[in-house]
């Protein structure tokens, strides 16, 4: 039962990355640190439908 989401960066709204969660071990949203190549810089992405 994994879902698909969209990684999201908080300063300039790009979506960068996707990947999948299971919904029944991490109920809440994910949220990482990771290379926006907008903003040149690693940034916090989180988790967008």
């Amino acid at each position: 039962m994994r879902e698909k989401v969209h990684l999201q960066c908080s300063d300039c709204k790009n979506k960068n990355y996707s990947t999948t969660r299971n919904k029944k071990k991490h109920v809440d949203k994910y949220s990482f640190k990771k290379y926006c190549r907008f903003c040149k810089q690693h940034t916090l992405h989180k988790e967008t439908k």
